[in-house]
């Protein structure tokens, strides 16, 4: 008995840690600077839905294993996505000029998708994610320090009608991509 209550406790703690939007809230509408295969632009959710459905990603750090990982997934399985009609967003708390190299790098984002930049961390929060600080010494792939804060790792599949079709968390970098690849075609055949 005293294991089931432990049991329960722990599942409920875990489960408040993730206070994330769900399946049917509304997406928060932002803008914000994003890069391109290296190139800076303007990104807006809310003109990217009017094309269909987005899968907007959160990852803690440009340049970090998971997230290359992730990037590299996301840009792989681009076409998948495109036949289901989905673009997809990366968002996390680099700064452009980090994102305009990561954006273009063949091993990871490879110019398929935009990255955008949430420097102050106002669009994780909007979407409920933790923000971490940044941690003094940490170090990117490249030996760079990493100087901005951390959202947690968080998928969000958008529908053209802003509600939020599936929130994905609690996966490593792979299975996360996997995850959102199985709902974006799940919804195609819904529709």
């Amino acid at each position: 008995m005293k294991q089931f209550l432990l049991a329960c406790l722990l599942g409920s703690a875990m489960l408040s840690a993730n206070a994330a939007l769900k399946e049917g809230d509304t997406a928060p509408d932002f803008t914000a600077q994003a890069s391109q295969a290296g190139k800076a632009s303007s990104y807006s959710l809310k003109e990217a839905l009017k094309k269909g459905p987005v899968v907007v990603y959160f990852y803690p750090s440009a340049f970090t294993k998971g997230c290359n990982l992730q990037a590299h997934s996301f840009a792989v399985n681009f076409d998948k996505f495109a036949a289901a009609g989905a673009g997809i967003v990366g968002v996390s708390l680099d700064t452009i000029a980090r994102l305009n190299e990561f954006s273009a790098d063949p091993e990871f984002c490879a110019g398929k998708f935009p990255v955008a930049s949430d420097e102050d961390g106002k669009i994780s929060k909007s979407f409920e994610l933790d923000v971490r600080e940044a941690a003094p010494g940490k170090k990117d792939t490249r030996g760079h320090d990493i100087t901005h804060g951390f959202a947690e790792r968080t998928t969000f599949i958008v529908t053209p009608d802003g509600k939020i079709a599936a929130s994905i968390g609690g996966l490593k970098a792979k299975e996360n991509v996997d995850k959102a690849l199985e709902v974006v075609q799940h919804l195609t055949v819904k529709h």
